[in-house]
């Protein structure tokens, strides 16, 4: 049988302040590779260049990755302000319809940070612009300063809901995660259920209400060396069966 095929979502940059590129980060297509057993391949996050039907009919799967800018505000009905960060728009209008058609097709979909909180605005949630600002809650963003070892270091726990798909894809319920995002879930969607919380009470681990496969997404960045580790091998073997089942 052919291995799946995932479709990366890019992220927009310039290459020497003058060259743009669409790409993604090596950790996401070798997750998908070594792990998922599938077939990575980016997805320009162009929306004059993709439409999401012919891309719902050739992907057996979709990956949304982390990326530096955020979700823009006016798609959750907010004002954008300087705490919101930098944004991507073309990413929004091509991301955020391609996970409600996903889900509508049954169609496979892993989201990681910046996709985490995408499911949530897809299905019409609100994001914090900085989690760190808010009484009572901790510092989730990157380390400024280190080795990419130092920066995606496992720093908190993740405790999760008894029972709740994440539980049961884990075999735990508090599994230890890295943390390098800013922004977090403010009122969820209307079809997110929350199966996981850091010490702080920041969701980090969410999935699809009814969705007939694999609509799972985590605040944290699994993909990096996720063939090394105990919590994130088991979420991108997940995914890759979820898509070899809908094959």
């Amino acid at each position: 049988m052919a291995k799946p095929v995932v479709g990366i979502i890019g992220n927009s940059y310039i290459i020497d302040d003058s060259y743009p590129v669409q790409s993604t980060g090596v950790s996401n297509v070798e997750a998908i590779a070594r792990v998922s057993g599938a077939l990575p391949v980016v997805i320009p996050a162009i929306p004059d260049m993709v439409n999401i039907d012919d891309l719902c009919g050739r992907f057996d799967g979709f990956l949304f990755t982390g990326g530096r800018p955020n979700v823009h505000p006016e798609e959750y009905g907010e004002e954008a302000t300087p705490a919101h960060g930098q944004f991507d728009r073309d990413r929004d209008r091509v991301a955020l319809p391609l996970i409600r058609a996903a889900v509508d097709k049954g169609i496979p979909i892993l989201g990681i940070c910046r996709g985490f909180q995408e499911f949530n605005v897809a299905f019409g949630g609100s994001l914090y612009p900085e989690i760190r600002d808010l009484p009572g809650r901790m510092n989730h963003r990157m380390p400024p300063d280190g080795t990419l070892e130092e920066k995606f270091a496992l720093r908190h726990d993740v405790t999760l809901i008894d029972g709740s798909e994440f539980s049961k894809m884990f075999g735990a319920t508090v599994v230890k995660t890295n943390s390098l995002h800013g922004q977090g879930i403010k009122e969820k969607g209307a079809r997110i259920i929350i199966e996981g919380h850091a010490p702080d009470g920041t969701p980090e681990a969410i999935r699809i209400a009814d969705a007939p496969s694999f609509a799972m997404a985590v605040q944290w960045h699994p993909e990096w060396r996720a063939h090394e580790c105990g919590v994130s091998r088991p979420l991108f073997e997940a995914f890759g069966q979820s898509m070899r089942e809908h094959v």
